[in-house]
Protein backbone atom coordinates (compact mmCIF):
# COMPACT_ATOMS: atom_id res chain seq x y z
CA UNK A 1 0.00 0.00 0.00
CA UNK A 2 2.81 2.19 0.98
CA UNK A 3 4.11 2.07 -2.40
CA UNK A 4 1.17 2.71 -4.15
CA UNK A 5 0.60 5.89 -2.14
CA UNK A 6 4.36 7.29 -3.32
CA UNK A 7 3.65 6.15 -6.82
CA UNK A 8 0.25 7.89 -7.31
CA UNK A 9 2.43 11.09 -5.23
CA UNK A 10 4.81 10.80 -7.84
CA UNK A 11 2.39 10.62 -10.94
CA UNK A 12 0.38 13.42 -9.52
CA UNK A 13 3.81 15.54 -9.18
CA UNK A 14 4.42 14.61 -12.83
CA UNK A 15 1.10 16.04 -13.83
CA UNK A 16 2.38 19.39 -12.64
CA UNK A 17 5.55 19.01 -13.28
CA UNK A 18 5.15 22.07 -16.43
CA UNK A 19 4.97 25.49 -16.43
CA UNK A 20 1.42 26.00 -18.59
CA UNK A 21 0.29 22.93 -16.86
CA UNK A 22 0.47 25.10 -13.93
CA UNK A 23 -1.16 28.24 -15.54
CA UNK A 24 -3.89 26.14 -16.54
CA UNK A 25 -4.54 25.19 -13.46
CA UNK A 26 -4.44 28.60 -12.02
CA UNK A 27 -6.75 29.58 -14.40
CA UNK A 28 -9.16 26.93 -13.31
CA UNK A 29 -9.08 27.64 -9.91
CA UNK A 30 -10.92 30.77 -11.24
CA UNK A 31 -14.33 28.58 -12.74
CA UNK A 32 -14.90 26.07 -15.39
CA UNK A 33 -13.17 27.12 -18.44
CA UNK A 34 -13.66 25.89 -22.27
CA UNK A 35 -10.24 25.61 -24.30
CA UNK A 36 -10.95 28.65 -25.86
CA UNK A 37 -11.34 30.17 -22.50
CA UNK A 38 -8.13 29.11 -21.42
CA UNK A 39 -6.08 29.80 -24.83
CA UNK A 40 -7.16 33.20 -24.74
CA UNK A 41 -6.04 34.65 -20.53
CA UNK A 42 -2.64 32.54 -21.32
CA UNK A 43 -2.29 34.36 -24.88
CA UNK A 44 -1.06 30.25 -25.43
CA UNK A 45 -1.79 28.65 -28.92
CA UNK A 46 -4.68 26.78 -28.63
CA UNK A 47 -2.56 23.21 -29.82
CA UNK A 48 -0.35 23.79 -26.78
CA UNK A 49 -3.52 24.36 -24.14
CA UNK A 50 -5.02 21.38 -25.49
CA UNK A 51 -1.49 18.76 -25.27
CA UNK A 52 -1.59 19.93 -21.22
CA UNK A 53 -5.28 19.84 -20.63
CA UNK A 54 -5.18 16.11 -22.10
CA UNK A 55 -2.03 15.62 -19.65
CA UNK A 56 -3.70 17.05 -16.35
CA UNK A 57 -7.20 14.91 -17.80
CA UNK A 58 -5.19 11.71 -18.44
CA UNK A 59 -3.82 11.96 -14.85
CA UNK A 60 -7.34 13.08 -13.62
CA UNK A 61 -6.24 16.59 -12.21
CA UNK A 62 -8.83 18.28 -14.74
CA UNK A 63 -12.24 16.51 -15.69
CA UNK A 64 -13.53 17.47 -19.14
CA UNK A 65 -17.53 18.06 -19.75
CA UNK A 66 -18.53 18.36 -22.88
CA UNK A 67 -21.38 21.14 -23.32
CA UNK A 68 -22.88 21.39 -26.65
CA UNK A 69 -19.24 21.91 -29.28
CA UNK A 70 -17.02 22.57 -26.79
CA UNK A 71 -15.50 21.15 -23.51
CA UNK A 72 -15.78 22.65 -20.31
CA UNK A 73 -12.98 21.97 -17.98
CA UNK A 74 -12.53 22.22 -14.32
CA UNK A 75 -10.48 21.05 -11.25
CA UNK A 76 -11.26 17.29 -9.98
CA UNK A 77 -10.22 18.18 -6.63
CA UNK A 78 -10.27 21.43 -4.85
CA UNK A 79 -7.64 20.99 -2.60
CA UNK A 80 -5.74 21.84 -6.00
CA UNK A 81 -6.40 25.39 -5.01
CA UNK A 82 -4.79 24.88 -1.76
CA UNK A 83 -1.72 22.70 -3.22
CA UNK A 84 -1.09 25.64 -5.41
CA UNK A 85 -1.29 28.34 -2.49
CA UNK A 86 1.35 26.58 -0.36
CA UNK A 87 3.53 25.85 -3.36
CA UNK A 88 3.61 29.72 -3.81
CA UNK A 89 4.17 30.30 -0.21
CA UNK A 90 7.32 27.95 -0.43
CA UNK A 91 7.89 29.80 -3.11
CA UNK A 92 7.91 33.20 -1.38
CA UNK A 93 9.88 31.73 1.47
CA UNK A 94 12.84 31.13 -1.27
CA UNK A 95 12.79 34.45 -1.99
CA UNK A 96 12.78 35.84 1.21
CA UNK A 97 16.02 33.35 2.18
CA UNK A 98 17.53 34.46 -1.26
CA UNK A 99 17.25 38.25 -0.64
CA UNK A 100 18.66 37.29 2.93
CA UNK A 101 21.34 36.22 2.11
CA UNK A 102 21.93 38.75 -0.55
CA UNK A 103 22.04 41.15 1.93
CA UNK A 104 24.19 39.64 4.27
CA UNK A 105 26.87 39.15 1.13
CA UNK A 106 26.63 43.09 0.36
CA UNK A 107 27.17 44.20 3.75
CA UNK A 108 30.20 42.05 4.47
Amino acid sequence: MYQEIQHFKADFFKALAHPLRIRILEVLVEGDKNVNEIQTILGSEGSAVSQQLAVLRNKNVVRGIKDGTSVVYSLTDPLIKDLLTVTKQIFDNHLVNAISILENIKNQ
